[in-house]
Order: C-alpha cells, then sequence, then structure tokens
C-alpha cells in the first residue's frame, strides 16, 4: 500500500520506518526542510534504538522517502497518517492547530478517495473536527470527493517503540465506515498474523483510550511516588513495600517503581489534556489532576534532600548529575524531571556537571554554554570535584559501579539517588551517605 505520513517526530519516523519494513511504500511529510534533508541522507534527528538502522535500510530500498511537498504527498497515496505534535496549551488543553493544518491542506489538494488517521493523541471528538475541516476546504473548492476518517492511536514506549509497534500488545482502530475498517485491517495484516491483535470500535472510544491508558499508567507512578514519601515519615523501606504489592497479579510490578517523577512527550501532556477535556464538560476529574500535581511535587524531592543536608545556600557547591533524558534508552528531556532539579539548584547559585549516554546534545540545544554547566564526557568525569552525586535516570551503565572510585573523586561522599538503583548497606559499606527515594 502507499502511505503517506504527516509529521516526521517520534511517532512520523516510527510508524513510517515500521510500515515500510513490512513492504508498505511510504512517504513522510515535515515542513523543516533542513530536516527533511537530513532524514534523505540517513541522519535521524532523535534517538531511538533500531530507528536509524531501519530507516537507512528502507531507503536503500526504496521503500520510504521524505518530502516538503505536501500536495504531491496528498497525491501519492489513499491513505494519511497524521502524526504530527499536540503540544499542551496554557490551559492544558491540546493544541489541535497543526491537526488542523494537515486536515485544511488534504482538502485543499486531494483529488481522490482519502482515508484520512489520526496517529497523533488527540483530544475525544478530534476525528470530527479533521472531517469538517476537510469537508469545508472541498465546500470551498466546489469538490465532491469521498474520504473516511479514522482513529489509531499509537502505543510505543520511547526506547522500545520499535518493538512495540512490530510486536503490539493491541492494534486499536476507531472507524465509522467499512472502508475505512477494510484499509486499517489491510494496513496491520503484516503485524497481525499470529494473533488478532485489532482491537476495533467507534472512533471516540479509540481517542479516549489512548488518553486512559495513558493516564492509568501515570496514575501508578504517582501512587508509588506518594506511598514511597509516606514510607519515609513512617520509617518504612518502599522498595519491600513494592515487592509485597507487585507480587499481587491484579497490580503487577510495572510502573510501581519510586523516582523523581515522570517526564516525556506524552504522560504530563495527555494527562493535562485528559484533565482539560473533562473540565470542559463540567466534570473535575480529581484523580488525573492530583496525578499531575503529584508528580510535578516529586520532581522537587531530591532538591528538598540535598538542601537538607547542605542547607538552603547551596553557593560554591557543585554536583555530578547522571542522567538526563527523561527515561533510559532516549534522547528525550522534554519535561524530564533532571530540568527542575538542574535548574532549582541554579537558583541557589550551584553548578552542575552533567552526562547522559544520548542526552547531551540535546542538553546543549536546550540550555547552551553557561557557567554553571559543566558537560561531561563520561559519567566519571562529571564526578571530580564535585561535592555530591546526583543520580536522575536509571541507565544501565550506572547501575554497577565502582563505590570506591566514586568515593575518591567526589569532594565529600555523598549520593542521592532518584532511583533507588544501589543497595543501601553497599553505601554504608563504603562509607557514602546515601539519600535515595522512600527508604528510611
Amino acid at each position: 500500500m502507499k502511505l503517506t505520513i504527516f509529521g516526521s517526530g517520534y511517532v512520523g519516523l516510527v510508524t513510517g520506518a515500521c510500515l515500510a519494513d513490512v513492504g508498505h511504500d511510504v512517504l513522510c511529510v515535515d515542513l523543516d526542510q533542513a530536516k527533511i534533508d537530513g532524514l534523505k541522507s540517513g541522519i535521524i534527528p532523535i534517538y531511538e534504538p533500531g530507528l536509524e538502522s531501519k530507516i537507512k535500510t528502507n531507503l536503500a530500498e526504496e521503500r520510504i522517502d521524505f518530502t516538503t511537498d505536501a500536495k504531491a504527498a496528498i497525491e501519492f497515496a489513499d491513505v494519511i497518517f497524521i502524526a504530527v505534535g499536540t503540544p499542551p496549551d496554557d490551559d492544558g488543553s491540546a493544541d489541535l492547530s497543526a491537526v488542523k493544518a494537515v486536515a485544511n491542506t488534504v482538502g485543499d489538494n486531494m483529488s481522490g478517495e482519502k482515508l484520512v488517521i489520526t496517529k497523533s493523541t488527540v483530544p475525544v471528538g478530534s476525528a470530527d473536527i479533521v472531517r469538517e475541516t476537510i469537508q469545508k476546504a472541498l465546500k470551498d473548492r466546489g469538490a465532491d470527493i469521498p474520504f473516511y476518517v479514522a482513529s489509531n492511536p499509537e502505543f510505543l514506549k520511547e526506547g522500545a517503540a520499535i518493538n512495540d509497534f512490530e510486536k503490539p500488545d493491541r492494534i486499536v482502530i476507531g472507524f465509522d465506515h467499512p472502508r475505512a475498517e477494510e484499509l486499517l485491517e489491510e494496513i496491520y495484516a503484516p503485524f497481525n498474523r499470529r494473533n488478532d491483535r485489532l482491537v476495533k470500535m467507534d472512533i471516540r472510544s479509540a481517542e479516549l483510550t489512548k488518553y486512559a491508558a495513558n493516564a492509568m499508567l501515570a496514575t501508578k507512578i504517582s501512587f508509588m511516588n506518594e506511598m514511597a514519601n509516606i514510607a519515609e515519615r513512617v520509617g518504612a523501606d518502599i522498595e519491600n513495600v513494592r515487592r509485597g504489592i507487585g507480587s499481587d497479579e491484579r497490580i503487577g510490578y510495572h510502573f510501581i517503581y519510586p523516582g523523581v517523577g515522570y517526564g516525556g512527550s506524552c504522560f504530563p501532556k495527555d494527562v493535562k489534556a485528559l484533565a482539560s477535556t473533562a473540565k470542559s464538560h463540567g466534570f473535575p476529574a480529581k484523580i488525573i489532576e492530583a496525578v499531575e500535581s503529584v508528580n510535578e511535587a516529586q520532581k522537587h524531592v531530591l532538591v528538598d534532600k540535598i538542601k537538607s543536608h547542605f542547607g538552603d545556600d547551596l553557593s560554591g557547591k557543585t554536583f555530578a548529575l547522571w542522567g538526563l533524558a527523561f527515561k533510559p534508552n532516549t534522547d528525550d528531556m522534554r519535561e524530564a524531571p533532571s530540568r527542575v532539579i538542574m535548574e532549582e539548584l541554579w537558583k541557589t547559585g550551584a553548578k552542575v556537571q552533567a552526562y547522559d549516554p544520548e542526552a547531551m546534545d540535546e542538553c546543549h540545544r536546550i540550555y547552551g554554554d553557561r557557567d554553571d554547566l559543566a558537560y561531561a564526557d563520561h559519567h566519571k568525569d562529571a564526578l571530580d570535584g564535585a561535592d555530591a552525586l546526583i543520580i536522575v535516570t536509571e541507565w544501565k551503565n550506572f547501575r554497577a559501579v565502582d563505590f570506591a572510585k566514586i568515593k575518591a573523586r567526589l569532594k565529600t561522599p555523598v549520593i542521592f539517588d532518584g532511583r533507588n538503583i544501589y543497595d543501601p548497606k553497599d553505601l554504608e559499606n563504603h562509607g557514602i551517605t546515601y539519600y535515595s527515594i522512600g527508604r528510611a
């Protein structure tokens, strides 16, 4: 099948690469000429394991291409995915301006039957907006061309997106016409051979399913962080509590690891958007609103511990910081706890020596060169002359370390661990003061 994807960001690139890899002909569209030129040369603007090699392979096989020519892209395919960004507005609602712009462009340029699929995470009712926008554009042209809309939300974890797309738990498709159902089944047939992963439903339910899924996972994270804060105050160990409740199959171990809060492009934005949607319909979503407020507070927990240890005035102090990305196996720093922690430290006069295996360039793009931020070439180099080590992201190469060497490089042997990756007894045996999350 010939497929066009508007948006060459995270979702668009993973979707395009994986669909091309099973034999579809894919054309990805983006307004950024520099990005498109880079993609045509195999330069991938984001880090996602396996994505670069997959795009390069399919470029060589001529199954995927990239363009800024929207009109040509619309003519190219009978199926069009909308995978553009939907950032939060000031009130927390999703900004649909890019989605509407694509829909309008489709209506202005289509000359034959089209299926238009929203792949972006969008509020309930967005497919209706896409439909109305296309209809208006066609009416303004005096054209009467059949088209269909559908919802096909993505459920991709950053750092494991390729595997999630190729071996999905479910493929949610929302539609209101049999032709849309037929085309969606054909698109996903290569991923649906052994077990029927297609979950079919109406469009509005599909749109809400995406938000409900992310809100549920975010709720588990915020709940566990709240339990961790209680555990510290009552003298319990949240890691023991986690094992105790995770063994209950009704709860499970996924997303119940205490830490310094969630970040990224999905959970923060989607939780806010769902709360905004509920509010716009006259319903106060109290649990959803609490999930967000607990998460924002959790991002400050490590700084509170640092101030408790060193005092409120951190002028002249230098902190090694391991982990900038919001999670391992990505370079994404959107809404990352590291940003809140560094910015709070800077406000108190402290300096940061930061390291991340993948997000150094992204950090430099965000903060540039500044006197209170040093970019370390290696995680060990970040330790030199620092008053303490702060661990924010649980990258694998931070797990098995030589504590004696860490102690030797630090001015004072103190570690603030925002992901509970070490055993407190090991740190105690090495004479290192250790602060973690939810462990008294």
